[in-house]
């Protein structure tokens, strides 16, 4: 199996036109990239991770649970593209590029002993969420990878990386506070737009009824007014969120 070769990057994650293989980069500690994909779902008024528990024979924290799906970005790859394909090789996930939402990047950088051998991480991770509730009897996983997945209250992992951190886990928390940060905002955002459709269903309700009992139409009018108002407050909605 040829050996996986990596852009250099900045601090920015932009390759600088220098490559370096898999063992170099994480021998000495090279800047490279990597694409994480958090699956996200729903589950009444809490939002949950599907986390992959990383395989024994993984050159880094095995056998902790890791985000959903992640890898290296080979050279000559783009960020989107690498993601994409590491959700279908290790959770056997299709998806398009309209599925992923970016969510930013972030740094890693550590030094630690795996197996014992010294192992170097420099990395700059681009963050990618796809909402999705899979069922994970659905999911064809990588073994070669990960042993399984599971799912987890998003608030009950921010606290358990907390220090002193839960050792279950070795999420990276840069990740994790993009995606909870992200998640966050959608949910601010659907309730804005919520909240302004109300607002503009019981203004136009109230005008449309007003000008139903001056032309004897009420019903009508009252019609045109909630369907105008609810559109208005959507657009009002949207408008805030911008």
């Amino acid at each position: 199996m040829a050996e996986e070769i990596f852009d250099i990057v900045d601090e920015k994650g932009q390759p600088t036109g220098e490559t370096v293989t898999r063992a170099q980069a994480h021998a000495e500690g090279i800047r490279h990239r990597t694409a994480h994909i958090w699956v996200v779902r729903n589950n009444g008024d809490r939002t949950e991770v599907l986390l992959q528990k990383r395989a024994l024979n993984k050159d880094s924290f095995p056998g902790r649970y890791d985000t959903s799906s992640a890898g290296h970005i080979h050279t000559g790859d783009e960020p989107l593209e690498s993601a994409i394909r590491e959700l279908s090789e290790e959770l056997g996930i299709q998806a398009s590029p309209k599925d992923l939402h970016f969510a930013g990047t972030f740094p890693i950088q550590y030094e630690k002993e795996f197996h014992g051998k010294n192992f170097k991480d420099n990395e700059i991770a681009f963050v990618y969420v796809l909402y999705k509730d899979a069922a994970i009897d659905n999911l064809t996983i990588q073994k070669e990878e990960l042993d399984s997945v599971e799912w987890f209250d998003l608030e009950e992992v921010y606290e358990a990386c907390q220090p002193p951190r839960d050792e279950k886990f070795c999420v990276p928390m840069g990740g994790l506070e993009i995606v909870r940060n992200y998640v966050n905002s959608q949910e601010d955002r659907a309730h804005t737009i919520s909240s302004g459709m109300t607002i503009g269903i019981c203004i136009g309700l109230a005008i449309g009824t007003a000008i139903g009992a001056a032309t004897k139409n009420t019903g009508t009018w009252m019609c045109v007014g909630m369907f105008v108002g609810m559109i208005l407050g959507m657009y009002s909605g949207a408008r805030k969120n911008n």
